[in-house]
């Protein structure tokens, strides 16, 4: 059965082995419509046009040059500048036609610009007392090691979609302490956080209760309410959350449940779906044959599936994370290092903030021997169902899985991909924009890299493109 539970581990061997490309970033031609380069946000004010005249043109030759185009004539910027208001749809149209007449310099539609400048660290409080404040905190978010979420937020509130707005994200775990049920509470950082279609596969139930605190956690990573002076933040703040019960209190689920979990998010719209959950590195594919059809079927439904590579300290990545069409992430500490307990070798697709020690890999400067690195921080159970904090202890791949569920529901509310990207669209966005670490090009200890939200969803990354499924790398 799988677990989310963190382990000890072995130490670490040394770094090697380098796996083949599968993506490639290509500079793309910016369209004239849309602003793909502007986060997504309108490229021109519409219906607007906005006309340079040359040297001499009098106001009578101004008025019959718009009177021809039919235009009307609006604001005059400069003495020789006028912006004309044409109809809906016909700006390009204006535009050929007016630099053609004479006395017109130049005739172009009317673009808008975005500020640059990122939004400021939000004033949820942290953990009275902890060093760099929320920021010390939350290192996996703000810090240099972490994910680039302010980047991220300035990126997707560009484009509209503030958080993440608008993207389903089901949370397959222990539950989720997402409303008052009995005795069961609603986790205060959840406040304002959006919930649907909740259920229960272990016990049948279509309410969500988290009788462990694990499910609460990795749901926060994703989704916690941010800025709004509690607790920490969540790094896809504006997303819609599916709470999924697939383990039971102590953290173990069966196969056959987790496909039935699977299955219910991809029915009801979930375009990300978080596995913080294992198996044993000895279970091979044709084991979970159940599991598998039912990714395959998500990925079909257009859900991008995550899953986190285990916590043996082994050189196998463990399903479902092994999967082939599963984003396989394994963990890294406050360091940018191989966390000492996370799963590597070939099928490792890109690493995320996990916390915990320092994995022992001489190769990399990046690991110090005898490291204690910080936990990864979220609201959730500190002694009981009824008690909520920040309690320490949490570190895991379980832990870094949901830090690229949250960056894939971003790529997707930022639109940087279209308005429909596919789940490999989105996977390879995700690998081609990671910071990359140790020894050069995708390897089988960090795969493409540490997740980085901000590269992720910017509007002036270039898209990638990506090889066909048969040539992918990563072979499982």
């Amino acid at each position: 059965m799988p677990t989310p539970h963190p382990h000890r581990h072995p130490a670490r061997r040394r770094l090697t082995g380098v796996l083949s490309a599968a993506c490639v970033a290509l500079g793309l031609g910016v369209g004239s419509a849309t602003a793909a380069s502007n986060g997504g946000a309108p490229a021109y004010v519409p219906g607007e046009v906005v006309v340079g005249y040359e040297s001499g043109t009098g106001s009578g030759a101004r008025a019959a040059a718009a009177k021809a185009v039919g235009a009307r004539a609006g604001t005059a910027p400069s003495t020789r500048t006028r912006v004309l208001h044409v109809k809906p749809g016909k700006v390009r149209a204006t535009v050929a036609k007016l630099r053609r007449m004479p006395g017109v310099a130049y005739a172009a539609p009317n673009p808008i610009a975005r500020a640059s400048q990122e939004p400021a660290m939000p004033d949820d409080v942290g953990i009275r007392g902890f060093p760099g404040g929320l920021a010390g905190v939350q290192w996996n978010f703000f810090g240099p090691n972490g994910v680039n979420a302010l980047a991220a937020w300035g990126n997707v509130a560009a484009a509209g979609a503030p958080g993440g707005r608008g993207v389903r994200v089901a949370v397959l775990d222990t539950g989720v302490a997402y409303r008052n049920v009995g005795r069961f509470k609603r986790s205060p950082d959840f406040a304002n956080t959006k919930f649907v279609a909740p259920y229960d596969f272990v016990d049948g139930r279509r309410e969500v209760v988290d009788r462990n605190g694990h499910g609460t956690h990795v749901a926060g990573t994703i989704a916690e309410s941010t800025n709004n002076r509690i607790g920490v933040t969540g790094l896809a703040w504006g997303v819609t959350v599916i709470p999924i019960r697939v383990l039971d209190s102590n953290g173990y689920g069966d196969a056959a449940t987790i496909a039935k979990g699977i299955r219910y998010a991809a029915r009801h719209n979930a375009k990300v779906i978080n596995l913080s959950l294992e198996f044993s590195t000895s279970v091979r594919a044709s084991e979970i044959p159940d599991i598998l059809a039912a990714i395959r079927y998500a990925n079909k439904r257009g859900a991008v599936v995550v899953g986190s590579t285990g916590n043996e300290g082994e050189a196998r990545v463990a399903y479902p994370a092994r999967a082939g069409i599963v984003i396989s992430v394994g963990a890294t500490t406050d360091n940018a290092c191989l966390a000492s307990y996370s799963n590597d070798g070939v099928g490792l697709d890109i690493v995320a903030p996990g916390g915990g020690n320092d994995a022992q890999l001489a190769q990399d400067p990046a690991c110090v021997a005898g490291h204690r690195g910080r936990d990864i921080y979220q609201m959730t159970y500190t002694n009981s169902v009824r008690r909520f904090g920040l309690p320490s202890g949490y570190h895991g791949t379980s832990m870094a899985a949901p830090h690229v569920s949250a960056t894939a529901a971003l790529v997707i509310a930022s639109k940087v991909l279209g308005a429909r990207p596919t789940p490999a669209q989105v996977e390879c966005r995700i690998k081609a924009t990671a910071r990359r670490l140790g020894i050069p090009g995708p390897n089988r200890i960090y795969g493409w890299g540490l997740v980085d939200a901000g590269a992720a969803t910017s509007p002036t990354v270039a898209s990638p493109s990506c090889m066909s499924r048969a040539a992918r790398a990563n072979p499982r």
